[in-house]
């Protein structure tokens, strides 16, 4: 394998994780014929296929799985050899991918980025948005921020912050329809629901002191809470919406609560998920003690209603 180096290591990786030669040609910003030219000569560096190629995209070989495998433990050592360093100088630096859902990336991590870089200015953050879990080995994930408890044996998650959940509509929509004053009256309405998160779609009430669960099909449905969100904005119906992204929303007037005294918020930790191996990686840490400190204050200062 003479001639290889980490960046042929890193190229491949990404291919792997992105599925096309197109995605990583530009996300390196470089033509395609190049990417395509760098995976030819890692094969024959190799000696084997490592890729399939069809018309339906590309997949890995066995050989490309045993590759890949590689790629990714080198990669984290030599990660975890530039944190050494990066921890002797007191200064985190590179690149951190960082996967989230819609609301969590754009009402919590997006906000706190012009202060992470301000106070680690070595650091680059690159956001990984999408309602799924995404894998986190293939696709490269250092951070996930996610409010599930469901973790690999490999995998560590930190408490940073907790979520809440409540019901509300536009103005509009409450002006044309108005507003249910008990849950069992939801059924009379036009609902919105997550077809991704579809966990989110059993809507959890206080009824004469008893916890009840209201399963929702959804008149309208979306993939995306911050489509989801646009679609209860737009006037479309009743959602289920995190509070950090509705009550500001309220505020302004473009949301109403609805059934606030029957919603359970059931609030959930937000935790950071890593891989246990990487936790003491400087950049890791810088990010994941900056976010906590960072929800911290945004909790801090939310009016209680």
């Amino acid at each position: 394998m003479d001639g290889l180096g980490f960046d042929d290591l890193k190229l491949f990786a990404r291919v792997a994780a992105l599925g096309t030669l197109s995605a990583v040609a530009r996300e390196r910003d470089v033509p395609v014929s190049q990417v395509s030219r760098s995976l030819s000569r890692i094969e024959k560096a190799c000696g084997a296929r490592l890729i399939h190629r069809s018309t339906h995209g590309l997949a890995l070989t066995a050989e490309g799985e045993t590759f890949l495998d590689y790629c990714q433990r080198l990669g984290h050592t030599l990660e975890e050899l530039e944190g050494e360093f990066a921890a002797q100088s007191r200064e985190p630096s590179g690149l951190v991918r960082v996967a989230a859902s819609t609301v969590i990336a754009q009402y919590l991590l997006l906000p706190s980025l012009n202060a992470l870089g301000e106070k680690h200015p070595r650091l680059r953050v690159e956001l990984e948005v999408s309602d799924l879990l995404v894998d986190m080995a293939r696709g490269g994930i250092d951070i996930a921020i996610r409010t599930t408890s469901s973790l690999a044996d490999s995998m560590v998650a930190r408490p940073i912050g907790t979520l809440g959940r409540g019901l509300y509509a536009s103005p509009a929509y409450v002006a044309r329809a108005g507003l249910p004053d008990h849950p069992d009256e939801l059924g009379t309405h036009r609902l919105v629901a997550n077809s991704a998160a579809t966990q989110l779609n059993h809507w959890p009430f206080i009824v004469d002191g008893r916890a009840v669960k209201l399963p929702v099909e959804g008149f309208w449905r979306s993939n995306d809470t911050g489509m989801a969100a646009n679609m209860v904005l737009q006037g479309l119906g009743i959602g289920r919406l995190a509070t950090i992204a509705a009550e500001p929303l309220v505020r302004q007037g473009r949301l109403v609560p609805v059934l606030a005294g029957f919603v359970d918020p059931q609030p959930v930790p937000i935790h950071a998920v890593i891989a246990g191996a990487r936790q003491r990686l400087p950049k890791i840490r810088a990010c994941i003690d900056h976010w906590a400190a960072w929800i911290a204050q945004y909790e801090a200062a939310q009016p209680r209603r």
